[in-house]
Formats: structure tokens, sequence, C-alpha cells
């Protein structure tokens, strides 16, 4: 993995003073033609994400060399690489495959917040380490007191109302958090940070059992409460995920890419993201300048982001579109959506905070995970939908013919993206030879 150069973003976008400079010099100085940028997804320290980037860019060289494609000048590709390190998190509870296990002990009585998650709630809440110590005694205790759940939903809410900042409390003042058009049907105050607590954690812990998540420990009521309560805190966590991602994608990285590419003529960019790292790389073609043309492939691996994005109008609302529409134009190549049957974060949690967010009434109504209606579904679930031309592929056809070579590519990558247990099933299971090469296929980095 080299040249590898780290591009690391705050929660607002700022980058680490001296990060571009030493990007644009290094691009120059080693010739590189081509740098594949990478975005991670939840995650918890800056050593783990560099961690995953080894792991996937590590079949790169030999996929190069078995059939290496001329540069765009004619030349051999230089290819170099880059990681963007923003602040996100994962629960530890949520296991990533061929990475070690910061699993809690399967013998831990009911919901916990364990030591690695709690660490990872105070690197992307900082200051809040008192409220999430008193959370994680509330779940250890879980007292037989609905003042006591009140207690823990209002202080999840004060959580991500902090990581707002002083943008306001509602979602409806930050664009970044919104996949779709104003008015195309996407609360403005997900119903989880406004509705009564024991209700939305009951909706919780009832949608948990039907998906066959919920612990079989928490039979009484107040047990099942309590699991609902440590889900709408991982739900809440993902929200503040969920918009800074946009934030750095668009008040970050495309503003980045914009200033290399006034400084590196004839540099190909192409941007990888998995799960809220797809929504991060997407939403740098926002802050892409109109005048950049440097960006020549997009892939997202398992994109936790709504599967109407880049979509001109909607089907249940056709005077709106997708908060990325027709963006996939400012892309010198196609835009990949990698996207699995296995991934059950996508399949199942995402549909369910979607649906939390927005209508609580029809959460148990005839489809109550809500994977029959398609306003819930994410790109990695079932790929990019309501785009115009937008082919769609198994993945052994994606390697062995010609990719498009611009606009929304759909690819079924089910047949290795498949393993992983509970909550999350195969969502982060992505470092495999095969996608090393669909991304190179994509920037026509190889034959």
């Amino acid at each position: 993995m080299q040249p590898y150069w780290e591009l690391m973003f705050d929660a607002e976008g700022d980058m680490a003073p001296g990060e571009r400079e030493a990007l644009v010099r290094g691009v120059a100085e080693k010739g590189i033609t081509d740098l594949v940028v990478f975005a991670h997804g939840w995650n918890n320290t800056r050593s783990m994400a560099t961690a995953l980037y080894e792991r996937f860019f590590a079949p790169f060289p030999a996929v190069l060399a078995d059939s290496p494609a001329p540069s765009a000048t004619g030349g051999p590709v230089r290819l170099g690489y880059g990681g963007v390190i923003w602040p996100s998190m994962r629960f530890t509870d949520e296991p990533i495959p061929d990475f070690p296990s910061e699993r809690p002990p399967a013998a831990a009585a009911g919901p916990l917040l364990d030591p690695g998650t709690l660490a990872g709630l105070a690197a992307v809440f900082p200051g809040s380490e008192a409220v999430l110590d008193r959370l994680a005694e509330l779940l250890e205790r879980r007292p037989a007191d609905p003042a006591r759940l009140a207690e823990f939903a209002t202080l999840t809410r004060g959580l991500v109302a902090r990581g707002r900042g002083d943008r306001g409390t509602g979602s409806g003042a930050d664009p970044h958090v919104h996949d779709l058009d104003p008015g195309a049907g996407e609360p403005d105050e997900p119903a989880m940070f406004t509705g009564s607590p024991e209700r939305v954690c009951a909706r919780f812990a009832d949608v948990l059992a039907l998906a066959g998540l919920a612990r079989s420990e928490l039979s009484g009521a107040l047990e099942r409460l309590w699991g609902g309560a440590l889900e709408m805190l991982r739900q809440a966590a993902y929200w503040e995920m969920k918009r800074r991602a946009g934030t750095v994608g668009e008040a970050g990285l495309g503003r980045l890419l914009g200033q290399v590419a006034d400084t590196c003529h004839g540099l190909r960019i192409h941007l990888v993201g998995h799960s809220f790292g797809g929504r991060l790389v997407a939403f740098a073609l926002r802050g892409l300048p109109e005048r950049a043309r440097c960006v020549c492939s997009v892939t997202l691996l398992q994109g936790a982001f709504s599967h109407y994005a880049f979509a001109p109008g909607l089907p249940f609302a056709p005077a709106h579109g997708g908060a990325l529409k027709e963006l996939q134009h400012r892309v010198d190549g196609p835009v990949v959506c990698c996207h699995s049957s296995h991934d059950q974060a996508l399949g199942l949690l995402y549909p369910l905070a979607s649906r939390v967010s927005g209508d609580m009434d029809s959460l148990l109504g005839l489809d109550p995970l809500g994977i029959g209606d398609p306003r819930w579904g994410a790109m990695g679930h079932d790929g990019v939908q309501a785009v115009s031309g937008t082919a769609a592929l198994v993945l052994d056809r994606a390697l062995t013919g010609p990719l498009p070579t611009g606009g929304c590519v759909n690819v079924d990558v089910s047949a290795v993206v498949r393993r992983g247990g509970p909550p999350t099933g195969a969502h982060s299971d992505i470092c495999h030879r095969e996608l090393a090469r669909l991304v190179l296929l994509a920037g026509r980095l190889v034959r």
C-alpha cells in the first residue's frame, strides 16, 4: 500500500494541518497518475481504519500486474492510495470478518455498554464521559422505574444534540443528514428523538424480536424495553454518523478534491466508500467544483444511505428527487454500487431506523420490518433505484465483461459478501480480491 497518504478530517470536514500539502507534494514527486481514495464506515480508531485499508488494498499490485491498462497519457499506471480518517464509531457487538474481535463476552447478562463501545462513543461525542457513564450504569442496572427509561432517552437525545453543536436541535437545520430533497418524506426530526421514550423503546424491542435480533435472556416486559433502549442509543449514534458522513464528504473531501485537481493536472481520482463512508464519498460529489473532472470512478461498498439518493424523481413523490440527483454525471466513469442480500445491517436495521425515524404508528403493520416498503431501502441492500439506464450485473459478469463507462451500475456481490453474524450480518465482509479488481475495473486501470 505504497505510496499512501492519510487524509484526516474532523466532524465538520476540516483537515488536519499540512495533510493537503503533503498529498499534493507527494503526488507530484512520485508522478502518480491515479489515486484511489477509500473512506471507512463505522469504525472506532485510526489504527483500525489503517488496518482496513491495508487489507483491502493488499491485492491491488497483483491485480494490476495481471492485466494492466495504460494510463490516460498512454504510459504505465502509477497508482497511489489515500485513506480518509473521519470521526465515526462502531458498537463492538458488530463483528468484522477477518479482524480481531472486540465482541463483549457472550456470558454478559442483558444489554450492556462494553468498554470498547463506551470508548467509541466518547471519541465521537467528546466531553460526554459523565453522560456515557450514566447510560452504561442504567443499562447495567435496568431499574424498574419508567422515569429512569425516560432519563436514558433524554441523555441519548442530548448526545446527538451535542453532536450537532450550534446547528440547532432539528436535523432540518443540516442538509447533510438528508438523502432526499426537502419535502420528499424524510422527517425533519426523527421520531426516536421526540416520541414517548417507552413507546420508542417498545417499538425497537418489538421489531428486534421479529427480526430475530433480540437477546434471548430478555424475557420480561421491562427487560425488553431496556433492550430497545440500547438499540435506540445505537440508532441515535448512527443518525449522527450519517450526518457527519455528509458533512465530511461535501465540506471536506469534495473541497479537497477540487484543490488537488487545480494543482495536480491530469490526476485521475477513484473514490471508494464502505457503509457510511459510501455516503461520504458520494456527498463529496456535491462539494466537487463543477470545473473539476478529476473523479473517474466511484465504488460504493455496502453503502448505508438511500437507494434513491441519485434519483431525479421519486416513485412515491415524482416532484422530488434524491439529494445527489444527477451528480453521477460529475464522474468521468461509472458509479458502481455493490449490494448483498447477506447484509443484515442494511436489509433489516437500516429500514428499521428509517421507519422509526418517520412513522411510528405503522411500524408494526402488515410489513413490520418495513422491508416491503421501498421508501426505506439502502444502496447496499438492493442498489441504485429510480435512475434511468442503471445497469444491473452479478459479480462474475462484472468481473469478466466490460463495465459501463459511465452512469450507475448495480453489482450483486452476494457471492463474496456473505460472512458475519448478528446484528449486522455480512455488512463488513468487504476485503476480497474480487472487490479490489472491481474497483480497478471501474477506474479502467485493468483490462
